[in-house]
């Protein structure tokens, strides 16, 4: 009772934990995107992939947000890679063992009790058994007795205690350790949540890199074709002396030329499908069933497009940030604690016998009430050089929390100013790929029929294959602006089901 009653007093008197009080960074003051109002839509081209995209201020994204792009095949592997792929385990690990260390930073709230037992057989030596003998021998030594052997003494011992031992919280200490590994593990549930967009962005942007390189290898092939239609319309014409043999060595040259640009496009498809595999937790040979094509994407007609002052709510980098500000402002408060005196009560309860049924019977039980107070003096300049290393830590975790937000508004700003400024790419690509292929149609025909020399028609020809190449590159960027968007904007997992399950 005694013990409970000094332990729930000092207990009492820890109301208030030294250090300072951490407050939650406010939003930037009037942030925005852009210093001048941004277009609200982008600009459209006929062709898919070309579609006008509004940006809807204030609409709240969707965890599932790649499912706008209407692909039931792209939807089944995000979803596979989230159950398969070993980051998504390893963050849920890692959360894990930092809740854990939390509930056992809090064991240090409680008193410890350890029960102990102890046995004893002792054999005492027969020189030492009779302490008022005389003579050598203990045993039968006495004057005028003849010599007998000493005869050793054998007993047992028995202890049992219960010990209570309390280091009461005073200066909170303990509250900030323990605020400073809660501060932890939410840095750990974002960078869980951060691993979930991350997976995602990585998924549906190799899709669409494979659907770019697809398309590349289509428009590369249908190079090839038209390519060697010409040579072929130059062997004729070289056969009837129309055309001279430099001619077809040029357009064999430009043949041979197209033809390079195959292999590199095929050995990347096959790197894209490899980090498919991948991403959903396959090795190499074991094959992901999904293909995907251009065509069987659809940009999503409508962006949601956060507040500017919801920024630093959504973006998970940078509640990872402010956690870690947290915990670096609990850290000082442990510091200032340890330069501080520091208090402890120590409580026995036992007995002890040489039978046990009498440890607790009569004089056989004990016990002890300690309480003890320590004030470090003099440790060599640690504890102050702690403390200054912990203020030093607190101020480069304020630094790289304001770090962070910049960099969460200026990837926003990117985003949205590259998916402006792409729309417009691929209406000029598409301008430019159709007059191309007016031109290079053109001076075909007019080759053929002698009008214009070959010179021309190579010139046209390449023209119109890089126009083509353009194209589809700008197609497949369109997509990539609109992953990029959803990945700036925080990607909606304040809207995962398990989490909202929660």
């Amino acid at each position: 009772m005694a013990l409970a009653a000094l332990a729930s007093t000092w207990a009492a008197l820890g109301g208030c934990a030294v250090g300072p009080r951490y407050h939650q960074p406010e939003a930037p003051a009037n942030a925005g995107y852009a210093p001048a109002p941004l277009p609200e839509a982008s600009t459209s081209s006929p062709i898919h992939g070309g579609d006008v995209q509004r940006f809807v201020s204030g609409r709240d994204l969707p965890f599932e947000w790649w499912q706008l792009f209407q692909s039931p095949a792209l939807n089944a592997l995000v979803e596979r890679a989230f159950k398969a792929n070993p980051t998504v385990k390893a963050a849920h690990a890692a959360l894990a063992q930092a809740q854990e260390l939390v509930r056992a930073q809090r064991g240090f709230f409680f008193p410890t009790v350890a029960a102990g037992f102890q046995a004893e057989r002792v054999k005492v030596a027969g020189n030492n058994t009779q302490s008022s003998s005389l003579g050598i021998q203990a045993n039968g030594n006495n004057l005028g007795q003849p010599l007998q052997p000493a005869v050793p003494l054998y007993y047992q011992f028995f202890t049992a205690q219960l010990s209570v031992g309390f280091v009461p919280d005073v200066f909170g200490a303990n509250r900030r350790q323990v605020e400073s590994l809660d501060a932890q593990t939410d840095a750990q549930r974002f960078a869980l949540e951060a691993t979930y967009i991350t997976l995602a962005s990585n998924v549906v942007a190799a899709a669409v890199q494979e659907a770019s390189v697809r398309a590349q290898i289509e428009a590369t092939r249908q190079i090839i074709a038209a390519e060697e239609k010409a040579l072929a319309i130059l062997r004729d014409q070289f056969r009837l002396g129309f055309a001279m043999r430099i001619d077809v060595a040029a357009q064999e040259a430009a043949l041979a030329q197209a033809e390079t640009l195959l292999p590199p496009l095929q050995t990347q498809l096959e790197q894209t499908r490899d980090l498919l595999r991948a991403l959903v937790g396959n090795l190499p040979n074991q094959e992901v069933p999904e293909t995907f094509e251009l065509d069987a994407l659809q940009l999503p007609p409508e962006l949601p497009l956060s507040l500017p002052a919801k920024i630093i709510e959504q973006r998970p980098d940078v509640r990872v940030a402010e956690a870690q500000l947290h915990a670096a402002n609990a850290q000082v408060g442990v510091a200032v604690a340890a330069m501080l005196p520091q208090f402890s009560i120590t409580g026995t309860l036992g007995g002890n016998a040489d039978q046990i049924p009498w440890m607790f019977r009569g004089g056989g039980s004990f016990w002890t009430i300690v309480g003890g107070v320590t004030q470090p003096i003099f440790e060599g300049g640690t504890l102050l050089h702690t403390k200054r290393a912990a203020d030093a830590a607190l101020k480069q975790a304020a630094a790289q929390y304001q770090s962070t937000v910049i960099t969460a508004y200026q990837n926003v700003a990117d985003t949205l100013h590259a998916s402006l400024s792409d729309a417009e790419t691929l209406a000029g690509a598409v301008e430019a790929e159709s007059a191309a292929k007016v031109t290079y149609d053109l001076t075909r025909r007019q080759m053929e029929v002698g009008y214009v020399n070959y010179l021309a028609l190579l010139s046209a020809e390449t023209a119109y294959n890089q126009a083509l190449l353009t194209r589809v590159q700008a197609q497949a960027t369109r997509y990539g602006d609109s992953i990029a968007l959803f990945q700036a904007l925080g990607g909606g997992w304040w809207n995962r089901k398990e989490l909202a399950a929660r």
